[in-house]
Protein backbone atom coordinates (compact mmCIF):
# COMPACT_ATOMS: atom_id res chain seq x y z
CA UNK A 1 0.00 0.00 0.00
CA UNK A 2 2.76 2.44 0.95
CA UNK A 3 4.73 1.55 -2.18
CA UNK A 4 1.69 2.20 -4.37
CA UNK A 5 1.15 5.58 -2.72
CA UNK A 6 4.80 6.53 -3.21
CA UNK A 7 4.66 5.44 -6.85
CA UNK A 8 1.52 7.52 -7.36
CA UNK A 9 3.07 10.64 -5.80
CA UNK A 10 6.25 10.15 -7.83
CA UNK A 11 4.21 9.87 -11.03
CA UNK A 12 2.71 13.28 -10.28
CA UNK A 13 6.12 14.80 -9.54
CA UNK A 14 7.25 13.54 -12.94
CA UNK A 15 4.38 15.44 -14.59
CA UNK A 16 4.52 18.65 -12.54
CA UNK A 17 7.71 20.68 -11.97
CA UNK A 18 6.21 22.68 -9.08
CA UNK A 19 6.31 20.30 -6.05
CA UNK A 20 9.54 19.93 -4.10
CA UNK A 21 8.53 16.87 -2.09
CA UNK A 22 6.00 14.06 -1.94
CA UNK A 23 4.37 15.68 1.09
CA UNK A 24 3.62 18.74 -1.01
CA UNK A 25 2.02 16.56 -3.69
CA UNK A 26 -0.09 14.88 -1.02
CA UNK A 27 -1.78 18.24 -0.38
CA UNK A 28 -2.86 18.67 -4.00
CA UNK A 29 -6.67 18.91 -4.39
CA UNK A 30 -6.50 16.50 -7.33
CA UNK A 31 -4.87 13.86 -5.14
CA UNK A 32 -7.54 14.28 -2.46
CA UNK A 33 -10.30 14.09 -5.09
CA UNK A 34 -8.79 10.87 -6.45
CA UNK A 35 -8.71 9.24 -3.01
CA UNK A 36 -12.24 10.39 -2.16
CA UNK A 37 -13.45 8.97 -5.44
CA UNK A 38 -11.98 5.57 -4.59
CA UNK A 39 -14.20 5.53 -1.51
CA UNK A 40 -17.26 6.89 -3.29
CA UNK A 41 -16.90 4.46 -6.19
CA UNK A 42 -16.67 1.48 -3.85
CA UNK A 43 -19.84 2.61 -2.08
CA UNK A 44 -21.50 3.14 -5.48
CA UNK A 45 -20.69 -0.42 -6.53
CA UNK A 46 -22.16 -1.66 -3.25
CA UNK A 47 -25.34 0.23 -4.25
CA UNK A 48 -24.99 2.55 -1.28
CA UNK A 49 -25.81 5.45 -3.53
CA UNK A 50 -26.65 7.99 -0.84
CA UNK A 51 -23.37 7.41 1.01
CA UNK A 52 -21.49 7.52 -2.28
CA UNK A 53 -23.08 10.86 -3.08
CA UNK A 54 -22.31 12.12 0.42
CA UNK A 55 -18.61 11.38 -0.06
CA UNK A 56 -18.76 12.94 -3.52
CA UNK A 57 -20.42 16.06 -2.12
CA UNK A 58 -17.73 16.47 0.54
CA UNK A 59 -14.98 15.90 -2.03
CA UNK A 60 -16.44 18.55 -4.31
CA UNK A 61 -16.68 20.98 -1.38
CA UNK A 62 -13.03 20.61 -0.32
CA UNK A 63 -11.38 20.14 -3.74
CA UNK A 64 -13.62 21.95 -6.29
CA UNK A 65 -13.46 18.79 -8.40
CA UNK A 66 -16.66 16.88 -9.19
CA UNK A 67 -16.16 13.20 -10.01
CA UNK A 68 -19.36 11.18 -10.19
CA UNK A 69 -19.15 8.09 -7.93
CA UNK A 70 -20.00 5.89 -10.92
CA UNK A 71 -17.02 6.98 -13.03
CA UNK A 72 -14.40 4.28 -13.59
CA UNK A 73 -10.86 5.54 -13.11
CA UNK A 74 -7.58 3.67 -13.56
CA UNK A 75 -4.26 4.14 -11.80
CA UNK A 76 -2.27 7.35 -11.30
CA UNK A 77 -4.83 9.91 -12.47
CA UNK A 78 -3.47 13.43 -11.99
CA UNK A 79 -5.92 16.34 -11.91
CA UNK A 80 -3.81 19.49 -11.72
CA UNK A 81 -5.80 22.29 -10.03
CA UNK A 82 -9.58 22.07 -9.76
CA UNK A 83 -12.93 23.01 -11.24
CA UNK A 84 -13.15 19.88 -13.38
CA UNK A 85 -16.17 17.63 -13.90
CA UNK A 86 -16.15 13.90 -14.69
CA UNK A 87 -19.50 12.29 -15.51
CA UNK A 88 -21.10 9.07 -14.32
CA UNK A 89 -20.32 6.79 -17.26
CA UNK A 90 -16.86 8.20 -17.97
CA UNK A 91 -13.98 5.72 -18.07
CA UNK A 92 -10.39 6.82 -17.54
CA UNK A 93 -7.29 4.69 -18.09
CA UNK A 94 -3.88 4.80 -16.42
CA UNK A 95 -1.48 7.77 -16.22
CA UNK A 96 -4.03 10.29 -17.47
CA UNK A 97 -3.38 13.99 -16.81
CA UNK A 98 -6.22 16.50 -16.61
CA UNK A 99 -5.75 20.24 -16.13
CA UNK A 100 -8.17 22.78 -14.66
CA UNK A 101 -11.72 23.46 -15.85
CA UNK A 102 -12.00 20.29 -17.92
CA UNK A 103 -15.36 18.61 -18.51
CA UNK A 104 -15.79 14.95 -19.40
CA UNK A 105 -19.44 15.49 -20.13
CA UNK A 106 -22.42 13.61 -21.43
CA UNK A 107 -24.92 13.93 -24.23
CA UNK A 108 -28.55 12.99 -24.64
CA UNK A 109 -28.94 9.45 -23.20
CA UNK A 110 -30.75 8.44 -26.39
CA UNK A 111 -27.55 9.11 -28.31
CA UNK A 112 -25.43 6.90 -26.07
CA UNK A 113 -24.43 3.27 -26.51
CA UNK A 114 -26.08 1.00 -23.94
CA UNK A 115 -26.67 3.98 -21.67
CA UNK A 116 -23.11 5.31 -21.91
CA UNK A 117 -23.20 9.10 -22.12
CA UNK A 118 -19.64 10.12 -21.26
CA UNK A 119 -16.24 9.63 -22.90
CA UNK A 120 -13.68 6.87 -22.53
CA UNK A 121 -10.14 8.19 -22.00
CA UNK A 122 -7.42 5.64 -22.69
CA UNK A 123 -3.96 5.45 -21.08
CA UNK A 124 -1.42 8.30 -21.12
CA UNK A 125 -3.82 10.96 -22.40
CA UNK A 126 -3.23 14.64 -21.56
CA UNK A 127 -6.21 17.02 -21.51
CA UNK A 128 -5.40 20.74 -21.46
CA UNK A 129 -7.16 23.36 -19.37
CA UNK A 130 -10.70 24.30 -20.33
CA UNK A 131 -11.15 21.41 -22.76
CA UNK A 132 -14.59 19.86 -23.17
CA UNK A 133 -14.75 16.18 -24.12
CA UNK A 134 -18.38 15.33 -24.72
CA UNK A 135 -20.39 12.22 -25.44
CA UNK A 136 -19.73 8.45 -25.57
CA UNK A 137 -16.54 8.86 -27.60
CA UNK A 138 -13.08 7.34 -27.18
CA UNK A 139 -9.87 9.35 -26.82
CA UNK A 140 -7.10 7.02 -27.94
CA UNK A 141 -3.96 6.14 -26.01
CA UNK A 142 -1.35 8.88 -25.81
CA UNK A 143 -3.57 11.54 -27.39
CA UNK A 144 -3.37 15.17 -26.34
CA UNK A 145 -6.29 17.57 -26.14
CA UNK A 146 -5.28 21.23 -26.38
CA UNK A 147 -6.56 23.95 -24.07
CA UNK A 148 -10.20 24.98 -24.65
CA UNK A 149 -10.71 22.37 -27.37
CA UNK A 150 -14.20 20.92 -27.78
CA UNK A 151 -14.06 17.23 -28.68
CA UNK A 152 -17.22 15.46 -29.83
CA UNK A 153 -15.79 12.70 -32.04
CA UNK A 154 -13.41 9.78 -31.48
CA UNK A 155 -9.73 10.74 -31.23
CA UNK A 156 -7.11 8.40 -32.76
CA UNK A 157 -4.25 7.19 -30.54
CA UNK A 158 -1.42 9.72 -30.38
CA UNK A 159 -3.37 12.54 -32.02
CA UNK A 160 -3.05 16.18 -30.96
CA UNK A 161 -6.47 17.88 -31.04
CA UNK A 162 -7.02 21.65 -31.00
CA UNK A 163 -9.79 24.10 -31.81
CA UNK A 164 -13.60 24.32 -31.73
CA UNK A 165 -14.64 21.81 -32.87
CA UNK A 166 -11.39 20.00 -32.21
CA UNK A 167 -9.38 18.82 -35.21
CA UNK A 168 -6.14 16.89 -35.48
CA UNK A 169 -3.07 19.05 -36.07
CA UNK A 170 -0.88 18.90 -39.14
CA UNK A 171 2.13 17.78 -37.09
CA UNK A 172 3.78 14.58 -38.34
CA UNK A 173 4.19 11.73 -35.88
CA UNK A 174 7.99 11.88 -36.11
CA UNK A 175 7.91 15.58 -35.16
CA UNK A 176 6.13 15.00 -31.86
CA UNK A 177 8.27 15.67 -28.79
CA UNK A 178 9.11 12.64 -26.73
CA UNK A 179 8.14 12.31 -23.08
CA UNK A 180 5.53 14.15 -21.08
CA UNK A 181 4.42 17.51 -22.51
CA UNK A 182 2.78 19.76 -19.89
CA UNK A 183 -0.59 21.32 -20.74
CA UNK A 184 -1.29 18.97 -23.62
CA UNK A 185 0.47 20.79 -26.46
CA UNK A 186 3.89 22.47 -26.69
CA UNK A 187 3.76 26.26 -26.71
CA UNK A 188 6.76 26.74 -29.00
CA UNK A 189 4.95 25.71 -32.17
CA UNK A 190 1.68 26.64 -33.88
CA UNK A 191 -0.33 23.44 -33.92
CA UNK A 192 -3.71 24.96 -34.82
CA UNK A 193 -4.37 23.95 -38.45
CA UNK A 194 -6.19 27.24 -39.15
CA UNK A 195 -3.30 29.25 -37.72
CA UNK A 196 -0.82 27.28 -39.80
CA UNK A 197 -2.77 27.95 -43.00
CA UNK A 198 -3.10 31.66 -42.20
CA UNK A 199 0.63 31.88 -41.53
CA UNK A 200 1.34 30.15 -44.85
CA UNK A 201 -0.94 32.62 -46.65
CA UNK A 202 0.77 35.54 -44.90
CA UNK A 203 4.19 34.31 -46.03
CA UNK A 204 2.96 33.88 -49.61
CA UNK A 205 1.44 37.38 -49.64
CA UNK A 206 4.68 38.83 -48.27
CA UNK A 207 6.65 37.11 -51.04
CA UNK A 208 4.22 38.43 -53.67
CA UNK A 209 4.51 41.94 -52.25
CA UNK A 210 8.30 41.81 -52.55
CA UNK A 211 8.03 40.59 -56.14
CA UNK A 212 5.61 43.41 -57.02
CA UNK A 213 7.89 45.98 -55.37
CA UNK A 214 10.82 44.64 -57.40
CA UNK A 215 8.81 44.83 -60.65
CA UNK A 216 7.71 48.40 -59.89
CA UNK A 217 11.30 49.41 -59.13
CA UNK A 218 12.47 47.80 -62.38
CA UNK A 219 9.74 49.61 -64.36
CA UNK A 220 10.60 52.97 -62.79
CA UNK A 221 14.28 52.43 -63.54
CA UNK A 222 13.51 51.52 -67.17
CA UNK A 223 11.26 54.57 -67.61
CA UNK A 224 13.97 56.78 -66.14
CA UNK A 225 16.53 55.39 -68.62
CA UNK A 226 14.14 55.92 -71.52
CA UNK A 227 13.52 59.50 -70.42
CA UNK A 228 17.27 60.16 -70.21
CA UNK A 229 17.73 58.60 -73.66
CA UNK A 230 15.04 60.83 -75.18
CA UNK A 231 16.52 63.94 -73.61
CA UNK A 232 20.00 63.10 -74.91
CA UNK A 233 18.56 62.44 -78.38
CA UNK A 234 16.83 65.80 -78.45
CA UNK A 235 20.02 67.53 -77.44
Amino acid sequence: MANRLIAYLDSIKARDPAPRSRMEVLLYPGVAAFFYHRIAHRLFRMRLFFLARLVNHWSRFVTAIDIHPGARIGHRLFIDHGFSVIGETAEIGDNVTIYQCVTLGGTNPADGVAGKRHPTIEDDVIIGSGAQVLGPITVGKGARIGANAVVTKDVPPGAVMVGIPAKATLMDAQDKPEGFVPYGTPCSEMFDPSTQRLELMRCELEAMRKQIDALIAERDEREERDEDHRESGCA
